[in-house]
């Protein structure tokens, strides 16, 4: 009996951790917001995280993306090399200003021989959402970014 007890008690704080964690899930992530829509997003911003990116990754939530973080503004330029997912990626300037929108972008599996897509200005941010959510919110050039808590500042 004490051992069915202990099993039982096992299985609550399993199921008592695994609630927490599902709740929280993305909670912590810092926001931006696009037109009035908010997505959290994951900082890429040092060379390793930019590289990886959202490599290997088999969905997104809707309301997510990465925002990469340069410490110049120069035009950019981006490849879906070993992405799953299709993305917009979306170009921003040091006012945070949309320059440039690569729309629908697909993913790539051919390694070296998948193509870039270039920002069609400089950039200094660059944020990668779910494919149709640049038209889904209206986007056009000018746009501005607005960052929540726990972006870093410039």
């Amino acid at each position: 009996m004490k051992h069915a007890n202990r099993a039982v008690l096992a299985r609550w704080i399993a199921t008592g951790l695994l609630a927490c964690s599902l709740s929280a899930c993305g909670s912590n992530l810092p926001w931006v917001q696009l037109n009035g829509h908010r997505y959290r997003v994951e900082i890429a911003d040092d060379d390793a995280e930019r590289a990886r990116g959202l490599m290997y990754r088999n969905e997104m939530a809707v309301d997510h993306g990465m925002l990469f973080l340069f410490e110049h503004e120069t035009p950019q330029s981006f490849w879906m090399m070993n992405t799953h997912i299709p993305l917009d990626i979306l170009y921003f300037d040091a006012e945070w200003r949309l320059v440039s929108v690569s729309r629908n972008t697909p993913p790539c599996s051919s390694g070296i021989s998948c193509p870039s897509y270039p920002s069609k200005g400089r950039a200094k941010y660059v944020l990668e959402l779910n494919a149709g959510q640049a038209k889904a919110v209206g986007l056009k050039k000018g746009d501005r970014l607005t960052l929540g808590p726990g972006i870093p500042p410039d």
